[in-house]
């Protein structure tokens, strides 16, 4: 029986293999020896033309063709045909160290779903990682990734890992790019994963060419990877900003224009045309963070907030029509007496545009409630209820919802 697969992304890279078949040669024994696990070895090759796909046979690998291209792609496609309990993937470039690769399996063993590799804990060779990636970019994107969905991990881009079949069937994993790294991480703190962490070491690859990696296309699609996740990030914080500047500039024009009228407002009429616009906008910045929070619970990654679902009673496709129906009427009536006190002016010019906007911003708003309506229920499966919706099934096997970083497990890897 297959206890552990080493799944290798591979695209032409048969100078580096056979120390990379050595490395995981020696992982077996030790596996076999001190753990009492079987392994296999799964080549998962994207397109190879140099030979590495005949040179990894001939080592008794077991090569899987995966025609999609990309390095989640090949990944993906080498998971899927593994037959191990525990999955540790790697690259095949020889700047992993595979003989580490029992410590992260021993994690698995101990409780964890997924052990990821420390480089910086463990030791990064002269040449072995380009400095903007070392000093900027793996920092900055894994202390963001870390802020947004609370992982506490501190090299969430290492390509040596480890995890337990069934958390990889959990994850629902589609990334297909360099991206992947990042899904991985974000899905398990999402779903309640045991993430660990061990040091390993990176050394400078062993192919002779130019890495697939390219730093600032792999880096932006990381980025924006990390936002598509983060609704509350990318829509949410901004509406609750936006939205409450605009608010305030608005009450404060109109509770002038009560008191004071006839007196122009202090701070004119071009902050009342921006506050409209900024509540405007976080309106549907507001409905699209919905519509995202509901999408990640439907693909049963994103655990529903709680605080949401009391709330969830009042909210549906009815009541969003009604509101909106409520708004609309309301700034159809503002800019009906707007039309007939410019009649009484026998239509002279207004002293402030106040109302115009207030009219005008309730009635976008009632359109954009009954039409954000329409599109939560869509995203909702076509439920009129948003909030009534039931993430797939976690198996029994499964950890409790939300961000679950073993402490015990950090303060291990850290030692």
């Amino acid at each position: 029986m297959v206890g552990v697969s080493f799944v290798l992304p591979c695209l032409d890279e048969v100078r580096a293999l056979p120390a990379c078949l050595g490395a995981i040669a020696e992982a077996r024994g030790e596996l076999r020896e001190r753990l009492g696990l079987e392994s296999e070895v799964v080549l998962a090759d994207n397109g190879s033309r140099d030979g590495s796909r005949e040179l990894a046979a001939g080592h008794g690998v077991r090569v899987i063709d995966v025609t999609v291209s990309g390095y989640g792609a090949a990944l993906r496609g080498g998971f899927d045909a593994a037959e191990g309990s525990y999955l540790v993937m790697g690259d095949a470039d020889g700047s992993y160290d595979f003989r580490q690769a029992p410590a992260l399996v021993e994690a698995l063993m101990q409780g964890a779903d997924l052990c990821i590799g420390d480089r910086f804990a463990g030791g990064i060779a002269r040449g072995a990682m380009p400095w903007k990636n070392r000093y900027f970019g793996n920092p900055l994107l894994t202390g963001l990734l870390n802020l947004l969905f609370g992982a506490r991990v501190r090299d969430a881009h290492c390509g040596l890992r480890a995890l337990t079949a069934q958390c990889y069937r959990r994850l629902e994993l589609t990334g297909s790019g360099m991206e992947f790294a990042s899904e991985m991480v974000i899905k398990a703190a999402l779903k309640g994963q045991v993430i660990a962490q061990r040091p390993v070491t990176l050394s400078p690859d062993l192919r002779g060419r130019p890495p697939h990696l390219r730093p600032w296309r792999d880096g932006w699609r990381h980025l924006r990877y990390l936002f598509m996740l983060s609704p509350a990030w990318l829509f949410a914080l901004p509406a609750l900003a936006l939205g409450g500047a605009g608010t305030v500039i608005l009450a404060i024009a109109t509770a002038y224009a009560i008191l004071r009228p006839g007196v122009p407002i202090f701070f004119g009429d071009y902050w009342v045309i921006l506050a409209g616009a900024m509540v405007g906008v976080a309106h549907t910045a507001a409905i699209l963070a919905a519509a995202s929070h509901l999408h990640g619970v439907r693909e049963g990654y994103r655990p529903p907030r709680s605080r949401l679902l009391g709330f969830a009673r009042w909210v549906s496709l009815e009541t969003m029509i009604l509101g909106g129906a409520i708004l609309g009427a309301a700034g159809l009536a503002v800019l009906i007496s707007v039309a007939i006190a410019w009649w009484a002016r026998h239509f002279g010019r207004a002293g402030s545009v106040l109302p115009v906007v207030l009219g005008s911003l309730l009635l976008s708003l009632g359109a954009q409630n009954v039409l954000g309506g329409f599109i939560l229920a869509i995203v909702s499966g076509n439920e009129a209820k948003f909030l009534d919706v039931h993430p797939p099934t976690i198996p029994e096997d499964g950890s409790a919802e939300g961000s679950a970083t073993s402490e015990s497990s950090l303060k291990d890897g850290a030692a």
